[in-house]
């Protein structure tokens, strides 16, 4: 739902529309205030229509016109009293400059405006046979009146004028009365117009053809014409579609009569100029249902452009008002808006009247249009200022009127000119009046002599003043004759000195108009360049956005990598203190198990040394028994000097073994120095690759490690010690080898040198038992075995033979 301040049916009639919207706006325009008022909505909606309207039934155009000279007709000026000049301005001529204008006008060969008492053209007389008579009720009766009309499209972006007269040029082609030209089926468009600023800060177009019209009749004429210039086209939504913006002027100035109420006041100060546009917009059109190609395509897309420019300037107004906000409105992203850009801010009222189609196909499209219309009456347009008033006393013209209409009573009843006061004798009474008076000339007896010769006498007298005032007369021809000369010699010199310097003057304004038209030049040349940096502003203001853009997205990134570098970083920390911790922890074991294995090599040592003290201190002659295994390794313990190793030292974790079951693959390495023993325990490694040094190919290819490592051991002995482990794959994608077992197989002769402390011939028959209890190394072959890992201790072994 929308809500609007009124709401038209399908029924309404063109008066009542024009009663509610166009006429407050007519009337603010009499008095000297400025209007806008434009049709919106989608294309075929009936917006020409509503603007202009049908035969019998006139639009909101041809009632506007008629209302203006319903209210201004007696009080109009002669033409040419108003004078627009080409800086939107108006200047106000006599009524003698006024008729030179326009018999200058008149001489020349240019089409004459068209006159009041002309015969309408059929087409349009119905249009503005309006029968109501509307006027306005407040109309100032001491100023006079002059209305100026002009006709303007915006097609493609760009401003014609539809008033204007293409000149005959026989180079260009010819145009015909569809805007083609003749030589070709392609379309030249006219000389486009400039908008400018004016002193008063108000967009106008520069060389646009501003028409004095007189009636209602002319006036529409002349939009007639122009609107024959519009540029239709057909599509397949509406046959007559508009392809350009056009609007309408009505520009009316007025002027106050002088204290007298006889002429015009001749103080431009004193002039106001209201102006009035009647916007026909185009309407907003969808490729896709238009089918629109080539030029039809190329002007709805300029369409859609300019009404979206008017949308953003309507939202920004509203979002500064709204919020207190100081954007920037972007008027000159579009003629349209640029023109009318005075009115937004304040310079008059504005009016839009919203046309909707009820056709099912525009649905979507009329919800845009009157999202944006209902939005727009949230928009406040500052009011016009009143105009000044001039000070003169108001009624002049009735008190001139009412005072000419006496007089002229009057003349007609007596035949000369009248006082206002008692009737005064005129110059030809008071002339007879000086003559002498004539005696009575009746005779009423024949023998009266008296009464002839004294009308004799009178008449003598009467004829020698007669020649005296004759002479008289003469000498006063005469004197006036020379003053005449006189004066004539005066003006004739006058005039010849007036003349050098109307000369002079000329010279000064044809050097003046030489150096305007050479500043025009140069204010169009500055103009373009202008529009060029305008358009070069706009290009880089557009790639400073996309590099502020770009700017973002890279500081962005940079950021989010920033913030990924600080996690990795993070990650990495906590990685490297669990490995430093790991580590420490595997060293502090490495340790305790070093310091375990090295007191259980001292403990051995010292085992070994007590039992060799013990058998170097022992008496000869004592034999005692040799204790069984058993009661040895229970005495060996209290024998024990040295601290025994703690059972319960910290140890690593076994890895847990998988079994050979599970299908583990081996690695067995053995090195080219090995060398075969001839052992019946012989390492047996199923599922083995045998190699000479390790390799990455084969350690990918297994999950388990055997080193065979042969050394030397202290009886002369060949060692053999099977290193196992297991394989990791690394983050690197390498392998590595982790030892977690180590095998030891050893080979001992029974029959070992013996070191004999007896003499050299001993006894024979007590060889076998001094060599049983005196034989060192026999006594001290003692193999300690530790198992890598293991928490058990230390563990004894016998491994020389009983005698």
């Amino acid at each position: 739902q929308y809500s609007f301040k009124e709401v038209f049916g399908t029924l309404v009639v063109q008066k009542e529309l024009f009663d509610v919207v166009a006429k407050p706006l007519v009337e603010d325009l009499i008095r000297g205030k400025n209007g806008l008022l434009f049709t919106y909505g989608v294309t075929g909606s009936g917006k020409t229509h509503t603007m202009t309207g049908s035969p019998g039934d006139g639009g909101l155009l041809p009632r506007c016109l008629a209302m203006i000279f319903n209210s201004i007709g007696p009080f109009q000026a002669k033409r040419f009293v108003f004078k627009l000049d080409d800086k939107n301005g108006v200047d106000v001529q006599s009524e003698v400059e006024a008729l030179l204008e326009r018999q200058r006008r008149e001489a020349l060969p240019t089409p004459k405006t068209p006159a009041g008492k002309r015969q309408l053209d059929p087409e349009f007389a119905d249009m503005i046979d309006v029968q109501d008579h509307c006027r306005a009720e407040e109309v100032d009766e001491d100023n006079v009146y002059g209305v100026f009309v002009s006709y303007i499209e915006i097609y493609n972006n760009y401003i014609y004028d539809l008033l204007e007269e293409a000149p005959c040029d026989s180079i260009k082609p010819k145009w015909n009365n569809c805007n083609t030209p003749v030589r070709n089926g392609d379309f030249v468009p006219p000389q486009s117009k400039i908008l400018r600023e004016d002193q008063n800060h108000n967009m106008y177009v520069t060389g646009c053809t501003e028409v004095e019209v007189k009636s209602t009749e002319e006036a529409f004429e002349v939009f007639w014409r122009g609107q024959k210039k519009r540029r239709i086209a057909n599509t397949q939504l509406n046959r007559e579609s508009s392809r350009s913006h056009s609007v309408f002027i009505i520009k009316l100035a007025q002027a106050p009569l002088d204290a007298d109420g006889d002429n015009v006041l001749q103080e431009k100060e004193q002039i106001t100029l209201s102006q009035l546009s009647l916007v026909d917009l185009a309407g907003s059109e969808r490729t896709n249902r238009t089918k629109a190609e080539g030029n039809r395509l190329r002007e709805a897309g300029n369409i859609n452009q300019s009404l979206m420019t008017l949308r953003t300037c309507i939202e920004v107004l509203r979002e500064n008002q709204l919020y207190g906000t100081n954007k920037m409105v972007p008027y000159r992203d579009s003629k349209l808006t640029h023109l009318f850009k005075n009115y937004f801010d304040g310079e008059g009222k504005v009016r839009m009247i919203v046309c909707v189609n009820p056709k099912a196909e525009d649905y979507e499209e009329s919800l845009q249009v009157m999202r944006f219309a209902e939005m727009t009456q949230e928009v406040e347009v500052a009011r016009p200022l009143d105009r000044p008033l001039c000070g003169l006393t108001p009624g002049r013209r009735l008190r001139n009127q009412a005072f000419r209409e006496e007089l002229s009573r009057k003349l007609e009843l007596r035949g000369g000119p009248v006082g206002a006061g008692p009737e005064e004798p005129s110059a030809a009474e008071l002339f007879f009046q000086s003559f002498p008076p004539l005696p009575s000339c009746e005779l009423l007896d024949i023998n009266d002599d008296q009464t002839l010769p004294k009308l004799i006498e009178a008449l003598e007298q009467r004829h020698k003043m007669r020649q005296m005032l004759a002479e008289e007369f003469g000498k006063n021809v005469l004197a006036f004759k020379t003053m005449l000369q006189e004066f004539d010699s005066s003006v004739a010199s006058k005039e010849n000195y007036i003349q050098g310097k109307l000369a002079e003057k000329e010279k000064t304004i044809t050097g003046q108009r030489t150096e305007l038209e050479r500043l025009e030049k140069k204010i169009k040349t500055l103009e373009y360049k202008i529009e060029i940096l305008e358009k070069t502003a706009t290009i880089y203001e557009e790639d400073k956005r996309n590099l502020q853009q770009e700017l973002e997205s890279k500081s962005q990134k940079l950021q989010r990598q920033a913030s990924d570098k600080r996690r990795l970083e993070a990650r990495l920390q906590g990685m490297v203190t669990e490995t430093s911790l790991k580590w420490e922890k595997e060293c502090e074991r490495r340790v305790a198990a070093k310091q375990l294995e090295m007191q259980n090599k001292l403990w051995v040592k010292d085992e070994k040394l007590k039992q060799l003290k013990a058998i170097v201190t022992e008496p000869r002659a004592e034999r005692p028994e040799r204790p069984s295994r058993e009661r040895e390794r229970e005495k060996a313990l209290p024998r024990s000097v040295s601290p025994s190793p703690a059972p319960s030292a910290p140890v690593a974790p076994l890895r847990p073994r998988r079994s050979r079951s599970a299908g583990e693959r081996w690695v067995d390495h053995r090195p080219p120095s090995h060398v075969p023993t001839e052992t019946l325990l012989q390492p047996r490694v199923p599922r083995a690759i045998t190699v000479d040094a390790p390799s990455e190919r084969a350690l990918a290819r297994c999950d388990r490690y055997l080193l065979t490592h042969q050394e030397l051991a202290s009886d002369g002995e060949i060692q053999t010690k099977l290193i196992k482990g297991d394989v990791f794959k690394t983050r690197g994608g390498g392998q590595a080898v982790q030892f977690t077992d180590i095998e030891t197989l050893k080979q001992e002769s029974p029959t070992g040198r013996k070191r004999r402390s007896s003499p050299s011939n001993p006894d024979p028959a007590g060889d076998a038992a001094d060599s049983e209890w005196t034989d060192v190394e026999t006594r001290c072959s003692v193999a300690v075995e530790m198992r890598a890992g293991s928490a058990l201790g230390p563990g004894f072994q016998h491994h020389a033979q009983p005698k």
